[in-house]
């Protein structure tokens, strides 16, 4: 199974600028924990709940999301098998993939997808052979009467 299959493709962004209240806003109407910072097209860091928790609002001066974002990003691609996926995950303790095509952003995958897949059972078409049943073919045999 590949990540083209679980990825969600409507994925909320924020540029380097925007203000960490609106960040925390975008995350509080979009029930989500991650927000994907870009400039241009370019997918340039992460912002997390986690690190909008680290600073209070309200009680430090006004920061950006490029201040609390995450620089260094992994990403994946949508062919990325969940496994893989989820290896990378789980390498970098991190909770989410941008998903990349061909230079730009086109969706996000999350350990919450990856566990939903998990508790759902990953339902794939398995390739069933032929059976052959070999009941009722060829000549059949009389019972031969007694005399």
């Amino acid at each position: 199974m590949r990540l083209k299959e679980i990825m969600k493709r409507d994925v909320v962004t924020l540029g380097t600028e925007a203000a960490e209240d609106e960040a925390r806003e975008q995350m509080r109407r979009n029930r989500i924990h991650h927000i994907v910072v870009t400039r241009g097209a370019d997918v340039v860091g992460i912002v997390s709940d986690r690190d909008l928790e680290t600073f209070e609002p309200g009680t430090r001066i006004a920061r950006t999301v490029g201040d609390l974002m995450t620089p260094s990003v992994a990403t994946a691609t949508s062919t990325t098998t969940i496994r893989e996926a989820a290896n990378l995950m789980r390498g970098r303790t991190i909770g989410c993939l941008p998903v990349i095509e061909k230079g730009r952003l086109a969706g996000i995958v999350t350990t919450s997808d990856l566990l939903t897949l998990l508790g759902k059972g990953s339902e794939r078409p398995v390739n069933q052979t032929k059976r052959w049943i070999m009941k009722g073919r060829g000549p059949r045999r009389k019972a031969s009467a007694s005399v």
